[in-house]
């Protein structure tokens, strides 16, 4: 039995062409891959319920 970190879902997002390029470069100049740097700007979001506990 495999001993995972977390669970995996899986999503497509679609991007404009400008969008892409921009996170393609980001990536290629940090050399992080885009999962990483998605993952990142997720955990980044403040949800409402965190936002009033900041507040």
């Amino acid at each position: 039995m495999t001993n995972k970190k977390w669970a995996v879902k899986r999503i497509t997002v679609n991007l404009a062409t400008q969008e892409a390029e921009k996170l393609e470069k980001y990536c290629q100049q940090t050399g992080r891959p885009a999962t990483d740097v998605i993952r990142e700007l997720i955990r980044g979001l403040l949800l409402s319920e965190e936002a009033k506990e900041k507040g």
